[in-house]
């Protein structure tokens, strides 16, 4: 095997895998669209299975911003989620807690009146 043989071989191997990409991208964005029937969904995951480089390409074409909006959608979703799971573990002090830790620190002396406003003024912010 020389050298553009292998070539070759890589080219098409990364084609392929791109393909492959593709389609679970379709297939997963064909059963995350809910305004489609369950009619639809079955007519496209059988279309792709029949003749799947014409149907990936027509699919892209018609539904390809569809597609985009979902994905963006999708993901955003996934990110306020994980945010409010964080949000959620950390246990973040409510305002009054923040003011109450606040004039603990007053009342100790390690902070001063202008801090302890300061303080005040961030928690409740």
């Amino acid at each position: 095997m020389n050298f553009l043989e292998t070539f070759w071989s890589v080219i098409i191997f990364c084609l392929f895998l791109s393909y492959l990409i593709l389609l679970f991208q379709i297939v997963g964005d064909i059963f995350r669209d809910s305004t489609l029937s369950g009619g639809y969904k079955a007519l496209w995951v059988f279309f792709l299975l029949v003749a799947p480089v014409i149907t990936a390409l027509v699919y892209i074409i018609v539904r390809g911003n569809g597609m985009t909006e979902r994905n963006i959608r999708a993901v955003s979703n996934a990110q306020k989620e994980a945010e409010e799971y964080v949000r959620s573990v950390a246990g973040t002090p409510s305002p009054a807690d923040q003011i109450a830790a606040a004039k603990s620190l007053l009342d100790a002396g390690t902070i001063n009146d202008a801090e302890f406003q300061q303080l005040k003024a961030k928690a409740l912010a």
